[in-house]
């Protein structure tokens, strides 16, 4: 034993096995010499009962001196408790990003991530968010270990998506199937919400202790807030008329303008089963919305459409696709071939829903009535109790409806169906519900409703 200096390391010997030279002053401190020449400071210490060994560093980076005063520290860690050796073990074996992922990724598909209500997710939105995992997160930190990431990571990933670092073109399972996976502030901010997800799984894992993602400033995805003006409105009726006069597109029309009469989702409307369909009572009965179970009051001229749809109806969709019993499935191509190089080139099928809500906000309908016309979160209190708002909702469903096929059909509204008094309100209701579905007997419906 000797008191281990730089002259000492220098000098140490190589032989046939490896050995430790201990330091004379500082018990348990010592210096490994291997095989190979290469030189190692170590502590020896026990812990749990057992003998443990660890390792600061190689000589050459760490000079005696320095290594001294590290190997005391940790000797002053293991006073308290600590156990440098076991800490070191698991640092090395913490988990990536990607191994979270995985975890993580496996829980989704078993349906034991919930998600709104405490429902399990929906097929159609764990499809997307392993989408979102594989082409943006693994790519931008799936080699980060979990524990060590901090608030200014996700930001950065947020920003390299915004600037597209993880845009590409990635081959699909469909026909033809190439895809476009693009960054942008929507993408950005949709995934980075989905990571944050992935971070609270690991806390409630035990994996970490607190999830970096929380606080973190996202962008407004300004999508959302692209709604159609009455000049765009009659705009998309010209179109629809024009595409309709090709026999392919006869049924993507049909579905565009009921999206746009009742303000449903893409997805809804094109699965609809006509078991979901109430003609007697104007309502959807939807099973299985983004909301869970839905119930949705529609407009007469919605209703209309069904029925008369329904007299040459084969099978469980209301729009089938081909095959023995399967839902349309033309309407994502068909929409894209329709509304390229339009003047509506940049709206969407959430687009028409937003409108539909913005077209009975400008008629006075109030939030709660809008949110349980398009199933929205915020109406799920007033969807528990909807047996005592029937009248209420058809009502306000069937002016907007009326309202939006109007424009569709070139009306131009020369009043709007809000005024001041009752009287004048009825009145304009009565007139532009007549004009807009081009019957006398709406409008006299809706008048005995106001009146009821």
């Amino acid at each position: 034993m000797a008191k281990i200096t730089k002259r000492v390391a220098d000098a140490a010997e190589v032989r046939e096995k490896d050995y430790v030279i201990w330091d004379d002053e500082l018990p348990g401190f010592g210096l490994r010499v291997f095989t190979s020449g290469k030189r190692s400071y170590v502590i020896q210490y026990r812990a749990g009962g057992r003998s443990r060994r660890y390792t600061i560093g190689l000589h050459g980076v760490w000079t005696p001196e320095t290594v001294r005063q590290e190997a005391k520290i940790q000797f002053g860690r293991i006073a308290q408790g600590n156990n440098p050796a076991e800490e070191r073990h698991l640092d090395h074996k913490a988990l990536t990003v990607k191994e979270l992922c995985t975890l993580y990724m496996a829980d989704l598909e078993a349906g034991l991530i919930l998600g709104k209500g405490g429902r399990s997710k929906k097929p159609s939105t764990i499809t997307v968010d392993v989408g979102r995992i594989h082409r943006h997160i693994i790519p931008l930190i799936g080699m980060r270990r979990v524990k060590d990431l901090t608030k200014a990571d996700i930001n950065k990933v947020l920003k390299d998506i915004m600037a597209g670092k993880t845009r590409v073109s990635v081959k699909t399972k469909k026909l033809r199937g190439k895809a476009i996976v693009r960054g942008g502030a929507g993408t950005a901010t949709r995934t980075v919400g989905l990571l944050g997800g992935i971070l609270t799984y690991a806390v409630e894992a035990g994996i970490i202790e607190s999830n970096p993602a929380h606080g973190i400033r996202k962008p407004k995805d300004n999508v959302r807030t692209r709604r159609l003006s009455e000049a765009e409105y009659r705009i998309l009726g010209q179109m629809l008329r024009d595409a309709a006069r090709q026999e392919k597109y006869i049924t993507t029309v049909d579905i565009i303008r009921q999206i746009a009469l009742t303000g449903c989702r893409r997805s809804e409307m094109i699965h609809l089963k006509w078991s979901e369909v109430d003609s007697e009572a104007s309502y959807l009965r939807l099973h299985d919305s983004k909301e869970g179970k839905s119930i949705r009051a529609v407009g007469l001229p919605v209703i209309e459409y069904f029925d008369c749809r329904r007299l040459g109806a084969v099978g469980t969709y209301v729009f089938p696709g081909q095959g023995e019993d399967n839902a349309f499935g033309s309407f994502s191509n068909h929409w894209e071939q329709i509304f390229k190089k339009s003047p509506l080139s940049d709206v969407t099928p959430h687009v028409l829903r937003h409108s539909f809500a913005s077209i009975a906000n400008d008629l006075g309908f109030t939030e709660v009535t809008i949110a349980a016309l398009v199933g929205h979160s915020k109406g799920s209190v007033t969807s528990k109790y909807i047996h005592t708002l029937d009248t209420a909702l058809v009502m306000a469903a069937d002016t907007i409806a009326g309202y939006i096929q109007g424009l569709l059909d070139g009306i131009e509204f020369k009043h709007t169906a809000y005024a001041l008094d009752r009287d004048s309100r009825k009145a304009a209701l009565a007139r532009f519900l007549s004009r807009a579905v081009g019957e006398q007997s709406i409008a006299g419906e809706a008048d005995a409703r106001w009146a009821a």
